[in-house]
């Protein structure tokens, strides 16, 4: 009755795709398991050891007995400058701990610094993984797969996050990364299972091109319709992210995708016609969703535009004539949200992201003047030493009113703290040590041995440059730049074919720049969730190479039957 099983055919096949389960692992995992803390590495410090970690380290060493018994390589194109750039994090870290002394021979600073060296290496170890993981076009098929089902399930959580209180797990600051429970308020911004919503939003600019270039490639309409749906959730949850710089990132890598795409055309007219058509449908697309749930993000649009009286007053008009499009249409147009008809209480184990936010920082009176994107202002607290009337000293707390800074005023609070801290403060490190920084975890403090709970520039160029100098920059940015270059020799090597290799290599340079676009205001190389979900696209790119044909990668519909030569063929129609 039971079939026999084949031990030894069983370990052969566990054995031949072992690296593939566990990449395929490894894509559902990072984006969809909350950054819930197992323990920490630094007392004090946001940066804690969590599942993914322990999941990132067994593949690793797999991947190192594979290519033990010659069964994998590490001999890549990238190889070369990845060791480079590893070579000169630790040579930045020791100039940092007996050169500049920019890092103070302590053990919780040394162990900061190696702990975010260690970080970078992690993230670059995907790129091997999944480059040694494809192996045929099924392979890579199952991993272009699992990603886009990974995408759709993000999307789902941030819907479920918004309308339905479904938890949130974030790492904005020091307390919330201890794994507290929290849920949305009606204008708070979604994150889904990201630890904050500026990593959601370049986990987005990341994945929608991709999704972009699958509705070109997929033939079954009811597929190709559902792409495009999942493709509306990504501008959604970029909207609803409310971060401006990936929004416009996300904009340019689309356009960069449809304009490559449309190259692929053989005469000029389709070109043309690919690429006003295309715009068309992602511009509908990207202005229905922006005018009906994009509130806050066109607010902090606006403030951006605040100190350009010509911009800002177009973009009003723009965003009225928007406005009253849509509830035109709307008008028009029955439309039930499902989400209103249910009547959901809110969790009774968790806080408020508005609530957590005020019991952390203590809202006290409103300051007499405060940036424009300030809503709740939080006063200074000073320790005071006061003197009793038996003469005993002690210290108390007193809060003063926040004053800010010309820029803050000016520009707002968001762009104020880099413009008067962080970014110069990033140069000053680059100053400490021109080719090689002054060290991993070095740049935000204000004293070398003071000890900062979390790490961040807002400018992942400049983070580098402050961090591991000259050297540290050139080879980083040049790994990304090969990367891009061998995408469009891929691109070039397949102008006017429309397969599945040119297409992904068409999406990979549209999600490269679009997500070095963010890198102008966010630190994404650095961000665990985006930084190893990029290096793991990186490494299906270059697999690509080794991929003769992938004509046999076809759309997921039905096989149809049809005679031939009064004999049925399964080939599809």
């Amino acid at each position: 009755m039971f079939k026999k099983i084949n031990l030894k055919s069983f370990w052969q096949k566990l054995d031949k795709n072992l690296l593939l389960i566990l990449s395929s692992l490894l894509l559902i995992v990072i984006p969809l398991y909350p950054k819930l803390p197992l323990f920490d590495v630094i007392p004090g410090y946001i940066v804690r050891v969590r599942l993914e970690d322990f999941l990132i380290l067994f593949t690793i060493i797999v991947l190192f007995i594979q290519a033990v018994r010659k069964k994998v390589t590490l001999k890549t194109p990238l190889t070369k400058i990845i060791v480079a750039y590893a070579v000169v994090g630790l040579l930045s870290t020791i100039s940092g701990i007996f050169l500049t002394k920019t890092i103070p021979m302590t053990q919780v600073h040394v162990l900061k610094s190696f702990l975010h060296y260690l970080r970078y290496l992690e993230y670059f170890s995907l790129f091997f993984i999944f480059y040694a993981s494809i192996k045929s076009k099924k392979d890579l098929k199952t991993l272009i797969y699992t990603s886009f089902g990974a995408y759709f399930l993000v999307g789902i959580y941030g819907i479920g996050q918004k309308y339905l209180y479904w938890p949130v797990y974030s790492t904005m600051n020091r307390e919330f990364s201890k794994g507290i429970t929290l849920y949305l308020t009606e204008h708070a911004r979604v994150q889904s299972t990201f630890g904050g919503h500026y990593d959601l939003a370049a986990y987005i600019v990341i994945l929608l091109p991709i999704i972009f270039i699958l509705t070109q490639f997929f033939s079954n309409k009811l597929f190709k319709l559902f792409l495009w749906l999942t493709f509306s959730i990504g501008i959604w949850l970029m909207v609803m992210s409310a971060s401006r710089t990936s929004f416009i990132a996300a904009i340019v890598g689309i356009l960069i995708t449809i304009l490559l795409r449309s190259f692929q055309e053989k005469k000029v007219g389709q070109k043309i016609k690919f690429f006003i058509s295309k715009s068309i449908i992602t511009g509908s697309i990207c202005i229905i969703i922006f005018s009906t749930f994009g509130d806050d993000i066109s607010e902090r649009l606006l403030q951006s535009l605040n100190n350009y009286p010509i911009f800002s007053s177009s973009y009003i008009v723009v965003t009225s004539k928007l406005s009253e499009a849509t509830q035109i249409l709307s008008s028009n147009i029955s439309f039930i949200n499902p989400f209103e008809q249910i009547q959901i209480d809110k969790p009774k184990n968790g806080l408020s992201t508005d609530v957590a936010e005020i019991l952390i920082a203590s809202d006290t009176r409103p300051s007499p003047i405060k940036p424009s994107d300030v809503f709740v202002d939080v006063p200074n607290q000073i320790r005071v030493a006061t003197v009793s009337a038996t003469g005993e000293t002690s210290m108390i707390v007193i809060e003063v009113p926040r004053t800010y800074s010309e820029n803050a005023i000016k520009h707002g609070l968001s762009l104020a703290i880099r413009l008067d801290t962080l970014w110069p403060q990033a140069i000053k490190g680059f100053y400490s040590n021109p080719l090689l920084g002054s060290g991993y975890a070095t740049l935000t403090k204000s004293q070398v041995d003071e000890f900062t709970e979390a790490d961040s520039t807002d400018n992942n160029f400049l983070r580098t440059l402050g961090e591991t100098g000259l050297l540290g920059f050139i080879s980083f940015y040049g790994i990304i730049i090969i990367s891009i270059s061998n995408a469009f020799k891929i691109f070039y090597q397949n102008e006017f074919k429309n397969n599945l290799k040119s297409l992904l290599a068409i999406a990979f340079i549209g999600s490269s720049i679009g997500l070095l676009i963010n890198a102008l205001f966010i630190d994404v190389f650095a961000a665990s969730k985006v930084a190893l979900t990029f290096w793991a696209i990186t490494g299906i790119l270059f697999a690509l190479n080794n991929i003769k044909d992938d004509k046999v990668i076809v759309a997921p519909e039905k096989k149809r039957k049809r005679k031939v030569k009064g004999k049925f063929s399964n080939t599809p129609k």
